[in-house]
């Protein structure tokens, strides 16, 4: 029988609508972390083809995604900190240039925060009013999103770049898979 604790990562194989929401996002969490675990400088800054995305600029646009859904597209509220003393213009293309001049500990350390702050922000707000609830988050018409929507686009953020991840990483040194291994923990590079 499989140790469900072993692949922590996995949503509950019964559980609440609210369960799998949240279960889906931290399998994509869990999959990009493993993903880009554990490379120093050269591998993170290194790039595939014509293209310029890189791991360490995944890592630090994703920071971003994770702090700003659940601030700004949450609550209206302002980033915050680290962003609004990092040099962060709001532009994408600065999470992913100025990633190069990060250190591994400072992006894996961003990357880990934002997440640790996403969960506690969601834990509260999901506690406090359900997937059904509005959030500030608008579309071209002014319609309001709810929380289930909020996730479910933050998930399918996850879900592109870990692809690109993925290739990103077999091109570094040839890691390959879908799942990170039984008892995977993400550590500190």
């Amino acid at each position: 029988m499989i140790n469900q604790g072993d692949y922590w990562w996995e949503p509950p194989f019964a559980g609440t609508e609210a369960e799998q929401v949240v279960g889906a996002l931290e399998r994509v969490r869990a999959k990009f972390r493993w993903k880009v675990a554990g490379l120093d400088k050269d591998g993170l800054n290194a790039r595939v083809g014509a293209s310029t995305t890189t791991i360490g600029g995944l890592l630090k646009h994703l920071a971003a995604v994770e702090d700003g859904t659940f601030t700004l597209r949450m609550t209206g509220e302002p980033i915050g900190a680290p962003w609004d003393a990092n040099g962060w213009d709001g532009s994408n293309d600065w999470e992913f240039g100025s990633a190069a001049e990060d250190t591994p500990d400072e992006l894996y350390a961003l990357w880990d925060g934002a997440v640790a702050r996403s969960r506690v922000r969601l834990a509260a707000a999901l506690a406090e009013g359900g997937l059904d609830q509005m959030v500030h988050r608008t579309w071209l018409d002014g319609s309001r999103y709810n929380m289930r929507r909020l996730l479910g686009d933050l998930t399918e953020e996850y879900a592109r770049h870990t692809g690109h991840a993925d290739m990103l990483r077999e091109a570094v040194d040839g890691r390959v898979g879908v799942y990170p291994p039984a008892g995977w923990q993400p550590t500190a590079p």
